[in-house]
């Protein structure tokens, strides 16, 4: 297939940097350091498996889900991008 000045790997790069970049976006979200015994939002006591399996948590689950479902995700298009041509 015919790419212009794009090499063989062109668009595979692009989507294993969009990609790096999503996994990166997500890690830096994720909350660190000592959970929380008590929800942060409604007070509620967040029960003892849950601080081990999720690290620094903060919030108990309702409150979780509910701040879950208001994020919308909003993912950076590179292929719209001016910039993503000139790499």
């Amino acid at each position: 297939m015919a790419t212009g000045w794009a090499g063989d790997t062109a668009v595979q790069d692009q989507i294993d940097a969009t990609v790096e970049d999503a996994i990166k976006r997500a890690r830096s979200r994720m909350p660190s350091g000592p959970g929380l015994e008590h929800c942060e939002e409604c007070d509620a006591p967040i029960p003892e498996a849950r601080r081990k399996a999720v690290p620094g948590v903060r919030l108990c689950v309702a409150c979780q889900q509910a701040k879950d479902e208001d994020e919308a995700f909003a993912g950076y298009n590179r292929r719209g991008s001016k910039d993503s041509q000139l790499r």
